[in-house]
């Protein structure tokens, strides 16, 4: 779609309108709406929420959102949130890429959805789950919303079009989208599409500190694209999925959900190009944290540790002398679900593909596989660019996450190897090697 248009700007106070003077004047919930039109707030926080945390949006409406047959429960083979009975396991996880759908399958994305990791209870709204979708079908007359928690997608193959009751958004790979708790979304593909989501239950997404770097740098605010207003006027059965406790529900209405012709507020979806992210980096020795790549976060109780870190390793320069300049080896209080775009992984450029993952648990150490290590270890120290046409990024949570009885039986079984063949190099007579 060609023709969209966005507001720029994160976390924004926004207007919009798809109709001239469809907005109120002066006041949110007036007497009698402009062109006849339902006022209905969607809270994204608490009312009494700090000022500078308070997040809420007004519509203006054909329907109200009330007006629908009652949920029922909607099965699903793939979604659940039941982890505390999922088997732990410790290991290094790596996966194949996930699954397209077969010729000849329909799937929507919906459908398509599989949980593969989580952690925490969506019903005392702190917790994390991470997806893989895989779907070739639209969604046509259904939507969804998730009660639980933000959706932050990962597109990897193939462009969503993500349908919102505050407008459109096309999201490529390379790019991602965020859509928050409450807010109906209806996905239209044209292709095989594949990518990743990320859930959080607790606090919302939002740009992370810059401390000493200062007032630029990483995701500038500005970059972020926020839908305008886009209406639909549809009579006939619409169908709306409810994701609500970790469960499925359905229920029907008898018009689109997306009838939404004006709207302001500060809690509205959102898209940004990874390409766009400003690199911090090291330029004289060691590594800095990779905290620096960090383009959104969502914050636990405890300061300073998010419940999800969304990060990106973007393609940059590595200039940093006297350094072993890849990953290190590495145990992190924090678990790292690992997922690639396009292109090699520095760290791990054989088994680890577009459209895979990986898991490192809670103090499982990771880093480097052999190959890696031997060609850093002695390699030139020169300025050289570094994940030129490569997109990896990182989920990282506080949680100890569990992994779905799907995401174990497709686990590679022989992923420890990429560190069995790691030398000896230790000789007490040489203190310097060369």
């Amino acid at each position: 779609m060609t023709d969209l248009k966005y507001m720029t700007g994160f976390g924004n106070e926004f207007e919009s309108e798809a109709l001239p003077d469809a907005l109120p004047k002066g006041q949110n919930n007036p007497q009698k709406c402009p062109y006849g039109l339902y006022a209905e707030q969607v809270s994204g926080t608490a009312f009494t929420a700090p000022r500078d945390t308070n997040q809420r949006s007004w519509f203006y409406r054909i329907y109200p959102s009330v007006k629908h047959s009652p949920f029922k429960p909607l099965k699903h083979p793939f979604m659940s949130n039941d982890w505390n009975s999922w088997t732990p396991n410790p290991n290094q996880m790596r996966w194949d890429p996930y699954p397209l759908p077969q010729d000849g399958d329909s799937i929507d994305f919906i459908e398509g959805l599989k949980t593969i990791a989580g952690a925490g209870d969506p019903c005392v709204k702190s917790g994390v789950a991470i997806y893989t979708y895989g779907c070739n079908t639209s969604m046509g007359n259904r939507s969804m919303y998730n009660a639980d928690g933000d959706f932050l997608f990962v597109p990897q193959q193939g462009t969503l079009t993500i349908i919102t009751e505050f407008g459109v958004m096309e999201v490529a790979p390379n790019e991602i989208a965020v859509v928050q708790r409450g807010l109906k979304f209806s996905i239209s593909v044209t292709e095989a599409n594949r990518g990743y989501i990320v859930e959080t239950h607790g606090a919302h997404f939002r740009l992370p500190d810059l401390g000493p770097i200062g007032a630029n740098g990483l995701a500038n605010p500005r970059d972020f694209q926020t839908p305008v207003a886009k209406y639909e006027d549809k009579e006939g059965e619409h169908i709306i999925v409810s994701k609500f406790q970790g469960a499925l529900f359905e229920a029907t209405q008898t018009h689109s959900p997306f009838d939404v012709v004006a709207w302001h507020g500060n809690y509205a979806p959102y898209k940004y190009d990874l390409a766009k992210f400003m690199v911090i980096n090291a330029v004289a020795f060691d590594h800095a944290d990779p905290s620096i790549f960090t383009v959104l976060t969502s914050p636990s109780n405890e300061p300073g540790t998010a419940l999800c870190d969304f990060v990106v390793f973007p393609p940059r320069w590595g200039v940093s002398d006297k350094t072993f300049r890849p990953p290190y080896f590495h145990r992190n209080c924090m678990s790292e679900f690992m997922g690639l775009i396009h292109g090699k992984y520095e760290a791990k450029a054989g088994a680890f593909l577009p459209g895979g993952g990986s898991l490192h648990s809670i103090m499982t150490p990771h880093g480097p596989d052999t190959k890696c290590f031997e060609g850093a270890s002695n390699a030139p120290l020169k300025p050289e660019r570094v994940a030129d046409g490569t997109q990896a990024f990182m989920f990282e949570s506080c949680l100890s996450l569990k992994t779905s009885p799907w995401a174990q039986e497709k686990v590679q079984p022989d992923y420890h190897v990429a560190w069995q063949d790691l030398k000896k190099h230790f000789d007490p007579n040489v203190k310097d090697p060369k």
